[in-house]
């Protein structure tokens, strides 16, 4: 029983005076681990004799439960001064103003698409959307495509296996426009078009903005009046344009707008900016407009086409490398 209580007396004096968590630990398993000191007298009680083991194991029991005891209250000591001390250095003074992490800036797509819809806007076109996975029907019937045009095919469409595809132009919006709708009708759509093509100047997935105009008495010439103002208010500045014919399914007749563009010598060239015509009787009949009484004029153009002119830009797929470099230009 002497050396239970020597045991105990120097046990607590080092609990008490433990520094740190780590050294407390290494005391708890001393003591009272499996091959501990007090452990150790427990299981040496069977080589005392009957009458002696009652009392000797009262007292290590006792002397086991004071040392737990001690060893509990210096932890929470010890945990306690920790959690003072990590709060002390991680203390954050939040009168300090913060750290420049570097602003975002808007795309320069995204900037595009603002401009020419606020422009479009601007001439009283109303913003129209409509879903991205769409049907046959409003991608290309409802728009004169015959069953044998080549954008029907696979090689240029994206097809789901239930028949959709996702959307080849934002002409659909057009159509979901005009629906159930008495015109005059003054309406853009803008948004995400895919075809199955990639290299320099063409990606999979790229943005259209397209407009219409159905009403009464719809000219070509009021047509090329509008184009012309927003080529204008787009590029801040004139421009030689020229209309050549062409074709579309849902135009008829079809034009193709260029612009006399100045190159970096000086000289001049003709680029292609965006399709136009005025809208194909059949799309009218499709969407229930009684193409007798009214007409209608709609154009389409290439987001990033308009994008790459306004900003100096060569490369399409440069605008969707998301390389934080080039995209800072544009702040």
């Amino acid at each position: 029983m002497s050396d239970v209580q020597s045991l105990t007396t120097t046990a607590l004096a080092d609990i008490a005076a433990a520094p740190t968590l780590e050294a407390l630990e290494a005391l708890r398993v001393g003591l009272l681990g499996k091959s501990g000191r007090v452990t150790a007298l427990l299981k040496s009680l069977g080589s005392l004799p009957p009458e002696a083991r009652k009392a000797a194991g009262e007292g290590i029991n006792r002397a086991r439960d004071a040392i737990g005891e001690a060893i509990a209250a210096r932890r929470a000591v010890l945990e306690a001064a920790a959690l003072a001390a990590r709060l002390a250095s991680e203390r954050i003074d939040v009168t300090l103003p913060g750290r420049d992490g570097g602003m975002g800036v808007v795309h320069p797509v995204s900037r595009t698409i603002e401009r020419l819809t606020g422009i479009l806007r601007g001439l009283g076109y109303d913003l129209a959307d409509g879903p991205e996975i769409e049907d046959d029907w409003h991608n290309f019937e409802a728009l004169n495509f015959p069953p044998h045009h080549p954008a029907r095919a696979m090689h240029d469409t994206f097809y789901f296996a239930d028949g959709h595809l996702l959307r080849t132009h934002t002409s659909p919006v057009q159509v979901r426009a005009m629906q159930g709708k008495t015109p005059p009708l003054r309406v853009i759509a803008a948004g995400k078009v895919y075809r199955s093509d990639s290299d320099q100047t063409h990606t999979p997935m790229f943005h259209q903005i397209e407009g219409f105009v159905v009403g009464e008495g719809v000219s070509f010439a009021e047509l090329k009046g509008t184009l012309k103002a927003l080529v204008r208010a787009f590029f801040e500045r004139d421009f030689e344009m020229r209309f050549r014919p062409s074709y579309f399914p849902f135009t008829e007749p079809s034009a193709e707008v260029d612009i006399a563009w100045q190159q970096p010598d000086g000289s001049t060239r003709w680029l292609e900016v965006l399709g136009c015509g005025m809208v194909h009787p059949n799309v009218l009949r499709h969407c229930g407009i009684d193409p007798e009484k009214y007409t209608g004029f709609a154009f389409g153009l290439g987001v990033e086409r308009f994008a790459m002119l306004r900003y100096g830009v060569n490369d399409l797929r440069s605008f969707f490398d998301n390389d934080v470099r080039f995209l800072g230009q544009f702040a």
